[in-house]
């Protein structure tokens, strides 16, 4: 058996170790039944779900009559610029606030695009703060600081 798509196969194995791992972290909660879920039924259930689909995913991997496609080396340098910027966001959400926060890790996570450019990112940025503010301040109610305390007072 030879794969065929690598990307595909990638893929796959990710949903089947996700999946797995849901499943097996699942245990640690009552399972409950179809008619009363306990708190490790859903789950349990997402994550033989996922593992499914992972297989699936890599049965057409290597079963493709495409043309075989390499997959290409992982961009390390964007990828770590992603994380630092959610890291960030994660410290600075207690003294900067919510807006202030977000401005930072959209910024941060746009310089590691290639295509990156200000107008897009300050479109980002802003639908980002709107979705933000009207879902989790005011529609559920969560106690974020949306404003660092020396501007709020």
């Amino acid at each position: 058996m030879k794969i065929v798509r690598q990307k595909d196969f990638a893929s796959g194995l990710l949903y089947i170790i996700l999946g797995i791992a849901f499943a097996v972290a699942s245990y640690g909660y009552r399972m409950g039944t179809a008619s009363r879920m306990g708190p490790g039924y859903f789950p349990f259930w997402l994550g033989i779900i996922m593992a499914a689909i992972g297989v699936m995913v890599i049965l057409g991997a290597v079963r493709s009559r495409a043309e075989p496609q390499r997959m290409e080396r992982w961009a390390l340098g964007p990828l770590f610029i992603i994380l630092a910027s959610v890291v960030v966001f994660g410290l600075l959400l207690d003294t900067l606030g919510l807006v202030l926060s977000l401005i930072a890790l959209v910024v941060g996570s746009s310089l590691a695009s290639h295509e990156f450019t200000w107008r897009a990112t300050l479109i980002n940025t802003l639908v980002l703060i709107v979705f933000a503010l009207v879902v989790f301040v005011y529609a559920l109610n969560l106690q974020f600081p949306v404003w660092p305390t020396f501007i709020a007072g």
